[in-house]
């Protein structure tokens, strides 16, 4: 049986017409983002501007697991959360200010830490998830899980002054029938404990996460619209000082085929 897409009210064709009027997008496109089903690990530095925009487009559902507090330290660069939100969940905060941005879409929160025990099971009521989390266990855990249910994941990390971002859908193949890479491919394995700093520890510029989780809130909606190229097979390397981005392409590495730079 077919689905009907959900209409676009008036205020909604005016609130998102800026979309509407690209031919890449459209109603139809709009109509797509409405329906999608977004999953966002983490609600800090860089879930804080993804879920902005996410929201801001017209996003239908968006779900957020988090199972921190604000700080008075976050506010520097999660800018989701404000003064008024320290010492509540994350997840609250950001649902309000969701709310705030745009009341057409709704919020699911999850209140909890992801692990290899089950992210599968919330992985699979979404469209697409973003990884913003600064562990390497639920990175892991995250992409593992998506990768099982058959879901986009597009993830992203940054350092103090940097940072990288990538799309894996290493379910599908590319244009020339080669499997996509996933993860393990990318990181074959965990640095050593105590060998990447914490954000804390190391410092980070706060506009920093807001660049790159601007950038992974674009690659959602090119999912979800079908439209452009992702960044599948492609890392992508942002250096705030120097102003620069490269694209560094990467594959399964079964087929032991080195980077090049694309």
């Amino acid at each position: 049986m077919n689905v009907r897409p959900p209409a676009l009210s008036a205020e909604e064709l005016e609130r998102y017409a800026r979309h509407i009027v690209l031919p890449e997008i459209g109603g139809a496109g709009q109509q797509r983002l409405k329906r999608a089903r977004v999953l966002a690990v983490g609600a800090g530095g860089l879930g804080a501007p993804l879920l902005a925009y996410l929201a801001a487009a017209g996003v239908g559902t968006l779900g957020i697991v988090d199972d921190d507090t604000v700080a008075l330290s976050n506010l520097q660069r999660q800018v989701i959360h404000d003064s008024e939100s320290l010492g509540r969940l994350k997840i609250d905060s950001a649902r309000e200010a969701i709310g705030r941005i745009n009341p057409h879409v709704a919020v699911e929160t999850h209140a909890m830490h992801l692990d290899a025990g089950n992210a599968g099971e919330l992985v699979a009521r979404y469209d697409v998830v973003t990884d913003g989390t600064d562990n390497f266990e639920t990175r892991y855990a995250v992409a593992d899980a998506c990768a099982a249910e058959r879901k986009p994941l597009v993830t992203a990390a940054v350092g103090r002054f940097d940072g990288t971002l990538t799309v894996l859908k290493p379910f599908e193949t590319g244009p020339d029938g080669t499997p996509n890479p996933g993860y393990r491919d990318l990181f074959p394995a965990p640095p050593p404990p105590g060998m990447v700093p914490s954000c804390a520890q190391a410092g980070i510029v706060g506009a920093l996460t807001g660049v790159m989780g601007t950038l992974q809130a674009m690659e959602v909606i090119k999912l979800i619209a079908g439209i452009g190229e992702p960044l599948v097979g492609r890392l992508l390397l942002y250096d705030s000082l120097g102003a620069r981005f490269d694209t560094i392409r990467y594959a399964r590495a079964k087929e032991q085929a080195g980077p090049a730079t694309g």
